[in-house]
């Protein structure tokens, strides 16, 4: 469990923001590209670009968790993995 009364460093708090959504806004157009470069090539036009879309979105949050999770597991040396 985390010392509530230990200040934590604003750097590294903009630092993990900038990293969610750098992730998150990344997965989700290279799925959207991909989605749509695949519907191009087969012909089935909202079809992959959705898929691409909800895949991408998928991809982002499993990501921002996984990060989440290591930046929080720093506080007491004690990481389960």
């Amino acid at each position: 469990m985390r010392d509530e009364k230990r200040p934590r460093n604003p750097y590294k708090a903009m630092a993990l923001m900038s990293a969610i959504s750098a992730q998150l806004v990344g997965s989700i157009l290279i799925g959207l590209f991909f989605g749509k470069w695949l519907d191009a090539k087969i012909g089935t036009l909202p079809l992959f670009l959705i898929l691409g879309l909800l895949l991408g979105l998928a991809t982002g949050i499993y990501s921002m968790l996984q990060l989440i999770k290591k930046f929080y597991g720093n506080d007491d040396g004690n990481r389960d993995q």
